[in-house]
């Protein structure tokens, strides 16, 4: 039978159903999303469809900071139909599936590295690691030193050598102590209406500092491991935290090791600013600054223009590449 309301019903099944809304992805469960909508609200939302980035494999095709188009699906749960271009993003092999990229953040302002020269004792290659993930997007990034009311003599010399290196090249460098408060202010002014990735790695203090930041957010810590001197995993997944005094904060989880499969070697030296600066001065266009003559970057070494921690780091994570490349090349013969 035909009924003369059926036209009015469809068409606020189709309002309740296929309007678009637009919000902010806050976190990434792997297979559920939360996205703050345009009204404040807390919405969980799933994926439809494949996304990609860049031809790349993703694990997770959408990013804490995306922002999205969504549809309703029940009084509280949403269908990500859509991600919004990003203006950048940061991104990583994926720590389980290595051929395939892992996204931490998207659309930020800025990047915060938190480490430490003591407790647990400093890598600084790690630190030039976490600076390959935000150079390519000219993302600022701030390497803060955490921990520094335990620092003895020794540790604080070692902290104004590294920092004078990063500083020379033009990264902000702060000391802060978590546990004193020493700093706390000068890194809520960095962090004040901005967009912020904080990362870093585990044991480092990371948690106990964002929480001296901004009482209530309340993210585990947790304790060095006696027996490795390691960090313990404590963020699971990646979540935005807005700032009472302005700004949000992405936390990722602890991150243990970072590769680059997604790089050709090329891509190394032009992330290493330093190293890109003068590579022009070199006389082959080609030049991996080893052994090649007329290499201004090994020149600039000499000269101690370049520091050699970086230098290292640099040829660490160029044969890592170059290795990758080789059995990605080969892995069928």
């Amino acid at each position: 039978m035909y009924c003369r309301h059926a036209p009015l019903s469809i068409f606020r099944y189709l309002c309740c159903n296929f309007y678009m809304h637009k919000g902010t992805v806050i976190k990434s469960t792997g297979s559920w999303y939360l996205v703050r909508s345009a009204k404040d609200t807390i919405v969980q939302c799933r994926i439809v469809g494949k996304f990609r980035l860049d031809g790349l494999n993703l694990t997770n095709p959408v990013a804490v900071g995306d922002e999205v188009e969504y549809t309703d699906e029940g009084s509280s749960e949403g269908l990500i139909k859509k991600i919004m271009p990003r203006r950048n993003y940061v991104a990583r092999q994926s720590p389980r599936q290595k051929h395939n990229i892992h996204l931490l953040a998207s659309n930020v302002d800025q990047a915060v590295l938190i480490t430490t020269i003591v407790e647990p004792n400093l890598k600084q290659g790690f630190i030039d690691r976490f600076l390959m993930m935000t150079e390519p997007y000219g993302i600022p990034t701030t390497i803060v030193f955490n921990k520094i009311d335990i620092y003895d003599e020794n540790a604080m010399a070692m902290l104004r050598y590294i920092s004078d290196i990063y500083k020379k090249i033009g990264y902000q460098v702060l000391a802060v102590s978590a546990v004193k408060g020493t700093g706390k202010e000068a890194l809520k002014a960095l962090l004040k209406d901005k967009v912020t990735l904080i990362g870093g790695q585990s044991g480092v203090g990371k948690s106990s500092l964002v929480n001296a930041l901004q009482p209530g957010i309340e993210l585990r810590t947790g304790d060095i491991s006696d027996y490795s001197g390691k960090g313990q995993h404590t963020t699971t997944f990646a979540e935005m935290h807005s700032l009472d005094f302005g700004g949000n904060i992405i936390d990722t989880p602890g991150i243990k090791t970072l590769a680059f499969n997604n790089m050709e070697p090329s891509h190394i030296t032009q992330n290493f600013r330093e190293l890109f600066a003068v590579s022009s001065g070199c006389r082959f266009s080609d030049c991996t600054h080893r052994n090649e003559p007329g290499c201004a970057v090994k020149e600039a070494i000499e000269t101690g223009e370049i520091s050699e921690l970086r230098y290292a780091s640099y040829l660490q994570i160029l044969e890592e590449v170059e290795d990758q490349n080789y059995w990605e090349r080969h892995k069928d013969i």
